[in-house]
């Protein structure tokens, strides 16, 4: 059975992969037979759960409850499943949280991420500590993310506050109490210190951030209409994961209502 296995596995890589020959040395310790075997079986019996349609959770919790505050979201709410949501975080609709980033709100202060808006792979949010009651500006150290925004990839942000209709790009750091207006484009790597502003239907780039241009009514429009597409993106990811049109399902959510799955 167990040579049956092996020849089935082997013929299946063979298809995917370009395939090359394994010799066994007749001499070989037993640790590395072990180890070849143990391989084996265990990405057999995987394929084999797959095959016979069993659902495999991961042991990742995407959303997570602190403190006894458990982020919300709402149904059309797109979390991948490599992505990391944690406290007092809020989720408006049509929102989504990519692949890798991490939304932390573990510090009892709250973030807020608007309607339709993005927080793309990697990218992080996250509050000052607990220590800190309020920001030299006078306001509470939140972090708030408007409607239609779109966080680039690699981002971070901290405590500070963006409005609504604002393209964050690729890598930028947010540093707390800045505030970015309406209406604004942040190019990619840019660095906006503590306290800045960034005016609102303006360009802004570098480190630290500079005026670059002001925007054109197109470019104005092109933000909520990038916003639009990422969310039509994420609606599709939504309806690959368990059951259809919902977020990824945790284990315990699934044996609560007697489903069968396999924690992978």
């Amino acid at each position: 059975l167990l040579l049956l296995l092996l020849l089935l596995l082997l013929l299946a890589r063979e298809r995917e992969y370009r395939y090359e020959p394994i010799y066994l040395v007749a001499m070989a310790s037993s640790g590395s037979v072990k180890a070849v075997v143990g391989r084996a079986l265990r990405e057999t019996g995987a394929a084999l759960k797959q095959a016979s349609g069993a659902e495999i959770i991961t042991r990742h919790r995407p959303v997570m409850m602190f403190n006894g505050v458990k982020p919300f979201k709402t149904n059309d709410t797109f979390v991948a499943p490599s992505a990391s949501i944690i406290g007092d975080v809020t989720n408006w609709d049509e929102s989504s949280v990519w692949y890798g980033a991490v939304v932390r709100a573990d510090s009892g202060h709250p973030v807020t991420i608007g309607f339709s808006s993005n927080v793309q792979d990697r990218a992080v949010i996250n509050t000052l500590p607990a220590s800190v009651d309020t920001l030299k500006s006078g306001f509470p150290p939140v972090c708030h993310v408007g409607h239609y925004v779109s966080v680039g990839a690699g981002s971070v942000l901290l405590s500070c506050r963006v409005e609504d209709l604002a393209d964050i790009g690729e890598k930028c750091t947010i540093m707390e109490g800045a505030i970015v207006e309406t209406h604004t484009i942040l190019e990619p790597g840019t660095v906006v210190p503590a306290y800045a502003r960034i005016p609102s239907g303006q360009r802004w780039g570098g480190n630290p951030a500079k005026f670059v241009s002001d925007l054109t009514d197109q470019e104005k429009a092109d933000i909520q209409a990038k916003a639009e597409m990422i969310h039509l993106q994420a609606s599709e990811h939504l309806v690959e994961y368990l059951p259809i049109g919902n977020t990824y399902v945790q284990l315990e959510d699934l044996e609560q209502e007697g489903a069968k799955a396999t924690q992978g």
